[in-house]
């Protein structure tokens, strides 16, 4: 059964894109690719994995809407195009005997610029990770009912506005792929830093965020950004089991135990990076992932290379400058030249609109603050990181760090 549900894993995402490139329609392509995963948890367990199970299921799946079609006049019309289409020859099996691999254009069709963004990532994980709505609901930490509607309503988009199921070309695909590229990112940094809840990270998030890559890598192996994007999501998430101690609170960086970090993730993802800053101008998510590989092959804490780290934020505000980038070049500048240097570049961003409510921009200014010893102000800084900390390991951390101040205070005043 473990090969089974492996094959479903595996095949569900690129049946569903086939069918929905083929019919256009992506309610009834997952209606019928569930029917032919139905169909085969009755027939395999029996008559054993088919050589061909990706065309196994491809062939019941079209049997199952050419059914569905006849019985429904309303898409007499599609039945027309259907039945063109089945007079042209069956796709050709790839060299390894699978199906042509259409899930790169279901990639596109799900990031696709006309659908509103929060839809983006919902429909991604819905049709290429294979999530419930129930499962994508939790994901976004909204109701099963909201998260249904925002599905309905990017499929009825993608419709009504006969997107195509297609991969941009050459002139089109530098504008589209950043889009494809911060949908799978935001999924994975909302599983490495859940925004709310009990947990610090939602490691099943992380995970498939980087399975997701993995795809997109592999569909599209000459661009640099997408092995930029694998080698920064592996660098991070090489670290998921020492952010955290048995209680489920938060541990610093600087406090890790590094013998925990997984190494062969490491090396994987530094030898990504190498590649994807070969032959070319670097881009944001390699210029990201070097910077992690820096943190990650520094053997503690106190060796780490903060002079190039600082470089490297120099040169991403350069190419992709944002109010978090300068933040956290301002946390690396603090660490190579002190927390005063740190505390001035911080000051200089008091006045970005989308740092007014960013916690970890409030908790960078409260820990300077405090290592500064101007605990008073400290203070204040700590209590408004905690007012915005999202999840509840998060929250008891600023909490600490709170109470550790005041302590500090009450000490200074005795």
């Amino acid at each position: 059964m473990d090969q089974v549900e492996e094959v479903f894993r595996e095949e569900r995402g690129r049946l569903l894109a086939a069918l929905a490139r083929r019919f256009g329609d992506l309610d009834l392509a997952e209606e019928v690719t569930s029917e032919a995963i139905e169909a085969a948890l009755v027939r395999w367990p029996v008559d054993g994995v088919p050589p061909n199970p990706g065309g196994w299921l491809m062939t019941t799946a079209r049997r199952k809407a050419v059914d569905r079609l006849r019985r429904d006049q309303v898409y007499a019309a599609k039945l027309a195009v259907l039945q063109v289409e089945a007079d042209r020859a069956d796709p050709v099996p790839s060299p390894d005997g699978a199906l042509p691999d259409e899930r790169l254009e279901l990639f596109f069709t799900c990031a696709h610029p006309a659908l509103a963004a929060e839809d983006r990532g919902a429909l991604t994980l819905r049709c290429l990770a294979g999530l419930s709505t129930p499962e994508v609901a939790r994901a976004f930490l909204v109701p099963t009912a909201t998260m249904a509607k925002r599905i309905v309503r990017a499929k009825t988009k993608i419709r009504e506005a006969r997107i195509p199921f297609r991969v941009p070309g050459p002139d089109e695909l530098p504008e589209r792929l950043p889009g494809v590229l911060q949908v799978i990112y935001s999924v994975f940094t909302e599983g490495y830093a859940a925004s709310s809840g009990p947990y610090l990270q939602r490691l099943d998030l992380a995970e498939e965020a980087i399975r997701l890559a993995r795809i997109l890598h592999r569909l599209l192996p000459a661009e640099r950004e997408v092995t930029g994007l694998l080698a920064l999501m592996l660098l991070v998430h090489a670290r998921r089991d020492a952010r955290s101690d048995p209680a489920g609170e938060l541990v610093l960086l600087e406090d890790q135990d590094r013998s925990r970090w997984d190494r062969e993730m490491i090396a994987e993802g530094s030898e990504l990076v190498v590649a994807s800053l070969t032959g070319g101008p670097a881009g944001p998510y390699a210029v990201q992932a070097a910077i992690a590989a820096l943190h990650d092959e520094a053997p503690t804490f106190a060796s780490t290379d903060w002079p190039q780290i600082v470089a490297l934020y120099d040169v991403l505000i350069a190419i992709d400058p944002s109010p978090v980038v300068a933040l956290n070049r301002a946390a690396a500048v603090a660490m190579r030249d002190g927390a005063e240097a740190g505390l001035a570049l911080l000051d200089e961003l008091s006045d970005e609109p989308r740092l007014q409510n960013y916690h970890p921009y409030a908790l960078a200014r409260a820990d300077l603050l405090h290592r500064l010893n101007r605990l008073p102000e400290a203070t204040t800084a700590y209590k408004q990181a905690f007012e915005l900390a999202g999840s509840e390991p998060e929250r008891a951390h600023v909490r600490d760090r709170l109470d550790d101040c005041r302590r500090a205070v009450q000490d200074s005043s005795a």
